[in-house]
């Protein structure tokens, strides 16, 4: 499975992508493509997307944790490691409610 999130495409990777993908909502792109075709399509993705596209990319691999996340550009929204997984920040409230990905989890 290939998920790519964009800011905004080039008319011709839009066409092209169209190809393989469902577009469910306003750049946003879905396809259950086979894995050495996914590898195919980044790849076109990474050579034809000018760093302005802002590509976020959900790719499924067989290793844990079962799924990659690549990006090109500005994406505008952040990705952090935390604990091995990588994830994607929404949204970020700074009060002393929450808890920053920065500071260790305390259970008492």
């Amino acid at each position: 499975m290939l998920v790519v999130i964009a800011n905004n495409l080039p008319p011709a990777v839009r066409g092209r992508m169209k190809l393989w993908f469902v577009e469910p909502r306003a750049n946003v792109f879905v396809s259950g493509i086979k894995d050495s075709v996914a590898t195919k399509v980044i790849d076109y993705l990474f050579q034809y997307c000018p760093p302005e596209s802002g590509l976020m990319i959900f790719r499924k691999i067989a290793s844990v944790p079962g799924y990659e996340i690549l990006g090109i550009g500005d994406t505008k929204r952040n990705l952090v490691e935390f604990s091995g997984l990588q994830l994607v920040i929404e949204k970020i409230i700074n009060d002393e409610t929450t808890i920053s990905c920065d500071q260790p989890i305390n259970k008492h």
